[in-house]
């Protein structure tokens, strides 16, 4: 498989996704701890990830399913099977009387040679453990399953990799709740026989979202989930582009003290994107806040940085790439993280939906911290009925139509709760050049 894509508005042929299964049910058992921005419906949310895939099909688009691709991956690669069995001896652990945690592990070492790929993929994605307690009677022993941070993030495909115009960008995600996924993704796309440019090993941490390929040059986000090692080690690699524009976490004005907030502004595509070639579509405030490192290819070969900063405003402008401005309350209702299929057509929230869950989350934010949130909330609300009272909300808007860009609105507020949209849903497998 050539896996490439060289620009954000490059035709989308092939996406990986990840239906959600029980492991969200434990994810929404402690909603703060496993990342989540809410709680939500189970059945909502699955039922809006078929919505997404549906229109995914329509678009032309080959859909693979993480699950069954691992399956047809096996089929064709057993080695990926025995790379597994043998992550998932470690992963396993029992606890208990020694003759019977003894007992248990040479089972589950004869039983992984049993195991099909489904249920290695469950291990994976759940990470079990026994504890064995011994009850008096013939065969009474009680296992007490525990489970080791489930992935319960898994279908924001788009973080655990990135695709670059040479190939993958495997990551190491910030997050220990998230450590897990890039070896279930990465083994796989390894052993799918994927182009990779490069991995990204510690101390360094990169997630896809942080990354956008945008014809001769790319955006590379920096902040809360992609460090400067990780940074360094993709300015190192083969991306295909002679220059990258390292971007800088911003913090939005109206929080005080210039400390970001990473539910805000988590990557880069939370706050930008593109679509189209030369049209973009970003927060006006945190585009002029975010500074941009640059990084051009010199002699020898390699990236080189820039003596001059600027901001991302700046550094689109002199890409000649046309801003589309959003409000704040737009951003933050997932109105960039839109999915562009093609030059000028692009997947995107109906974010009048998400606007309640919001605010009602901003509320909240600003009864328990008032001096830091207070000031964005009133900005949040002058906004919705700003935008109620004009052009409406973001993507039913006369500049989006004006400029003959085609949009495909879903309904996602339900699975938006995990903190993420259509763009964070996709891992993009392949772009044509054209």
């Amino acid at each position: 498989m050539t896996n490439r894509a060289r620009a954000e508005w490059n035709p989308l042929r092939e996406v990986l996704i990840h239906r959600p299964g029980i492991e969200m049910f434990f994810g929404l058992m402690e909603p703060y701890s496993f990342l989540y921005e809410r709680a939500f419906s189970i059945d909502e949310a699955v039922y809006e990830h078929t919505l997404l895939e549906h229109a995914l099909t329509e678009a032309g688009i080959t859909v693979h399913r993480l699950k069954r691709f691992a399956v047809e991956v096996n089929q064709l690669h057993p080695e990926l099977a025995d790379r597994v069995r043998r992550h998932a001896d470690r992963l396993v652990q029992y606890t208990g009387p020694k003759e019977m945690v003894a007992r248990s592990r040479a089972a589950l070492r004869r039983n992984l040679r049993e195991f099909d790929a489904e249920t290695l993929f469950n291990i994976l994605l759940l990470r079990p453990s026994v504890r064995l307690e011994r009850h008096p009677g013939e065969r009474v022993i009680l296992p007490k399953v525990e489970l080791d941070c489930p992935l319960a993030n898994l279908y924001f495909m788009r973080d655990q990799q990135a695709l670059s115009a040479r190939g993958f960008i495997l990551g190491r995600m910030s997050k220990p709740q998230r450590r897990n996924e890039p070896f279930l993704t990465g083994t796989l796309l390894r052993s799918s026989g994927a182009t990779i440019a490069g991995e990204v090993r510690a101390p360094g941490t990169f997630e896809g979202g942080d990354f956008m390929p945008l014809g001769r040059f790319a955006l590379l986000g920096t902040g809360d989930r992609t460090n400067a090692s990780g940074v360094r080690q993709i300015l190192a690699m083969d991306l295909g582009v002679d220059e990258v524009g390292v971007v800088h976490q911003p913090s939005h004005p109206a929080i005080p003290d210039d400390a970001p907030d990473p539910m805000i502004d988590m990557h880069l595509d939370t706050y930008l994107n593109v679509a189209g070639d030369g049209i973009a579509v970003g927060s006006d405030v945190l585009l002029r806040a975010a500074r941009v490192d640059v990084y051009r290819r010199m002699g020898g070969g390699r990236l080189v940085r820039t003596p001059k900063t600027r901001s991302l405003s700046e550094y689109l402008a002199e890409k000649k790439f046309e801003v589309l401005p959003l409000s704040s309350l737009e951003q933050m209702s997932y109105a960039s993280n839109f999915l562009c299929v093609k030059d000028r057509r692009i997947i995107a929230v109906e974010v009048e939906q998400e606007l309640d869950g919001v605010l009602a989350g901003l509320a909240l934010a600003a009864r328990r911290n008032p001096y830091r949130y207070g000031a964005l909330l009133a900005l949040a609300q002058r906004e919705r009925r700003q935008l109620r009272e004009g052009g409406g909300f973001f993507p039913h808007t006369a500049a989006l139509r004006d400029r003959g860009i085609d949009v495909v609105p879903l309904s996602l507020r339900a699975i938006t709760g995990g903190y993420g949209g259509a763009h964070c849903m996709t891992c993009v497998l392949r772009r044509s050049a054209t």
